[in-house]
């Protein structure tokens, strides 16, 4: 008898399992749409000679080959010369795989230099406003010696563009800190790879303003977006606050049946036991760089509870591999980090929009007070027009934007250095 219970549990979970897996591959590359969504095509933002300024939003960028040769890097090109001088690109961190930028005497140096030097080459012309921030991987892995690799890459960026506040927060702090673009919209950086850091991280909102303690931070940030009231945030960070995919705890059918995968692709021995235990410490203990890793998921819950009191923020970050949208109480969140990789996101959710594709986001403000968010992904023949997988009105001003005389990054009350 308990035989054949066992045996029909056994049949029964092959079953599922076979189920799982043929519904996962036919819709797993597939874009994603919640229900609100599905009609996004009807609508359209004002003529591109309305728009006042765009934002890219470009995250993990770090595995990235030359303009001739990486797809990715040819859409943002296109996007540069679309957008013109009013325009903003973030790179969401993650600039350099696998480690950051190494010592001059290490074998990896020169790989690790070529791939910043193929990003950097875009901007030779260009005449916007171009932002780094850092992610786990620039900070070493999160290894105790990461500080030095941020400053390290922070200089060579912030040289080779001539511009010193090219890499935000500076010198591996913890922020906020803004870049102004107008009277209704901000841009705000954070670095959230310093929660989860290892050996020496400094506790300073920018250099020379140091924290008395770490959860200065938050009231910091809460009186920026008091500061700010009425305009169009863009939170930029490294690691998301929601998330469908990896770092949020979601796994493929084969990574629970076959969990040495996370190692090594080809490794295909069926360990379900071992699988379903290493997927629950993921999805709810965490390694180092998931949402649910202790020191992460403490500041995710006390940064959440800032942004629930205010309205118009756009959080973006970059470190799941793919492209991600939420609405969530008034607000909106964003993963734009298919720059050079992608992974598995699970569809629905909380989730109004999600592709497992590179791409990036792109926000573009119109002389209407509107805000629009695109999602760009690469062309499917070289040459052409990227693709719009995705676009939506997600602010509305009361009135129109009026362009400063010039942007300005902030740290405080002290502004740091204009932009050429």
């Amino acid at each position: 008898m308990l035989y054949l219970v066992a045996l029909s549990v056994f049949l029964a979970l092959c079953t599922w399992f076979v189920w799982a897996y043929l519904q996962e591959r036919k819709y797993r590359k597939k874009p994603f749409y919640a229900l609100a969504e599905i009609g996004w095509r009807t609508s359209t933002p004002p003529p591109p000679e309305q728009r006042t300024h765009s934002i890219a939003l470009v995250g993990d960028v770090g595995a990235n080959g030359s303009l001739k040769d990486d797809h990715l890097l040819q859409a943002v090109d296109y996007w540069i010369k679309e957008a013109g001088q009013d325009s903003t690109i973030i790179f969401l961190g993650d600039n350099i795989y696998p480690i950051g930028l190494p010592p001059e005497d290490s074998f990896k140096r020169a790989q690790a230099v070529q791939r910043l030097d193929h990003q950097l080459d875009l901007f030779q012309d260009y005449q916007g406003k171009v932002i780094y921030l850092s992610g786990n991987h620039d900070w070493h892995k999160g290894r105790p010696d990461g500080y030095s690799y941020v400053l390290r890459q922070e200089k060579y960026i912030t040289e080779k563009l001539q511009d010193e506040t090219a890499y935000l927060p500076q010198g591996g702090t913890l922020g906020p800190v803004t870049w102004e673009i107008n009277d209704q919209l901000l841009i705000l950086i954070i670095n959230t790879q310093w929660w989860v850091q290892t050996g020496h991280r400094p506790l300073e909102r920018s250099p020379g303003q140091p924290y008395n303690v770490s959860r200065d931070f938050y009231p910091a940030l809460d009186a920026l977006l008091k500061e700010h009231q009425g305009k169009f945030i863009v939170l930029a960070a490294h690691h998301p606050l929601y998330s469908n995919a990896l770092h949020g705890g979601k796994f493929t059918v084969k990574q629970h049946l076959f969990p040495l995968t996370f190692i090594n692709k080809r490794a295909l021995i069926p360990l379900p036991l071992a699988g379903s235990i290493f997927r629950l410490y993921r999805k709810y203990m965490g390694m180092h760089e998931d949402m649910s890793y202790p020191p992460f998921r403490k500041f995710r819950r006390r940064i959440l509870r800032v942004l629930h009191q205010h309205k118009s923020i756009f959080y973006v970050a970059g470190h799941d591999h793919n492209l991600q949208y939420f609405q969530v109480k008034g607000n909106h969140y964003a993963v734009s980090g298919s720059g050079s990789k992608t992974n598995f996101v699970a569809k629905g959710g909380k989730a109004s929009f999600a592709h497992e594709s590179k791409g990036f986001m792109v926000l573009d403000q119109y002389a209407d007070g509107t805000v629009w968010l695109r999602v760009i992904e690469p062309a499917i023949n070289p040459g052409e027009e990227p693709l719009m997988v995705f676009q939506k009105c997600i602010f509305q001003a009361e009135m129109a934007p009026k362009q400063p005389a010039a942007a300005k990054a902030h740290a405080g009350s002290e502004a740091a250095p204009e932009k050429k």
